[in-house]
């Protein structure tokens, strides 16, 4: 398994499919956009199914999360999804998206095997998505939501990271948008993982104040059916029941002591959290000519130097050097 030295087990592998975006939201990069990887340094369709069936059957690995960037972006992102669920024994399989294009993938990456998705919406607003990402792509999203949900990828659940003066005020529109059509609504600190070194703590909307925007318009109470256990999100019955929001305080309650993910780059470096400054590179390894075991004992070594948590409350914490595009979330 891949253990660290704190008796945490790795289990929930993120892979980030490509660093590209078509969106440039304000918390993860500038307008201009960046600078994207090489084709020749990515990962290749190939090399990420080995990659993932070896954390799958050498390592224990039991979700496998695809993100990016962008990982609709991906031209084989419904071949690998049907290698991945082709696995034995087979892995739970979801997808992080933005929703662009989604409308027409849904049903293709449905049939492919794929579990659910997470969209990002963070505005129900046209004029606000078009300010905060810089692109005119809300109605888009919107369908591909609607897909997704009519595709049977379900719980289809909405993140949506709330920002002091821009969307704060949406967060009752967007739950109640979520339990009219079935979505389940999380909502997530935003975490210094922008592009552009511009995240401070006091413009962060917390999840206390999260909590009482919504606790204005809805009865919240804990939910006590189901074990948070690793999850990122906190869990509360909304009016009753049954529907749940979910609330994501990586900043101000932070569960690393819980954590169970692990990251794999497009680059093919492995990363222990968001945070990490420190990553293992895979790809050099596997294209020298590694065996499965030899990648799998690489990947046990780097996890096992994970550290307690993410520190940033320790007056040392340094934003890391990759934004969140390029880390997968």
């Amino acid at each position: 398994m891949l253990r660290d030295s704190f008796g945490r087990v790795a289990s929930d592998l993120r892979v980030s499919l490509t660093d590209k975006c078509n969106l440039r939201c304000a918390y993860c990069m500038p307008p201009e956009g960046l600078d994207w990887l090489p084709s020749a340094q990515l990962l290749t369709a190939d090399e990420i199914v080995r990659l993932v069936r070896v954390a799958v059957e050498l390592l224990g690995v039991t979700e496998i999360r695809y993100t990016g960037g962008e990982p609709l972006l991906r031209r084989e992102l419904t071949d690998i999804v049907a290698r991945t669920t082709a696995l034995r024994p087979r892995p739970q399989v979801t997808l992080t998206t933005n929703a662009i294009g989604l409308e027409r993938l849904a049903r293709p990456l449905a049939e492919a095997g794929l579990d659910r998705v997470n969209v990002s919406l963070d505005t129900l607003d046209r004029e606000t998505f078009s300010k905060l990402s810089h692109r005119d792509r809300l109605p888009d999203v919107l369908a591909g939501l609607a897909a997704a949900h009519e595709a049977g990828l379900r719980p289809v659940k909405v993140n949506t990271v709330l920002m002091r003066g821009l969307n704060d005020h949406e967060a009752v529109p967007l739950l109640r948008f979520c339990l009219e059509r079935g979505y389940e609504a999380r909502f997530i600190e935003q975490m210094p993982l922008d592009a552009q070194h511009g995240w401070s703590r006091e413009n962060m909307i917390t999840a206390d104040e999260i909590l009482g925007l919504l606790s204005e318009s809805f009865d919240l109470a804990p939910d006590e059916q189901e074990e948070r256990g690793s999850a990122p999100a906190e869990r509360f019955v909304v009016d009753g029941g049954p529907a749940r929001v979910g609330v994501i305080a990586s900043v101000t309650r932070p569960f690393c002591g819980a954590c169970d993910r692990v990251r794999l780059t497009a680059d093919g470096q492995v990363r222990n959290c968001l945070f990490a400054t420190e990553e293992s590179d895979l790809k050099a390894a596997m294209r020298a000519g590694a065996s499965d075991e030899e990648l799998a004992e690489r990947w046990r070594a780097a996890v096992a130097r994970k550290r307690a948590g993410h520190g940033i409350d320790d007056p040392s914490f340094l934003q890391p050097s990759r934004p969140m595009s390029a880390i997968g979330g």
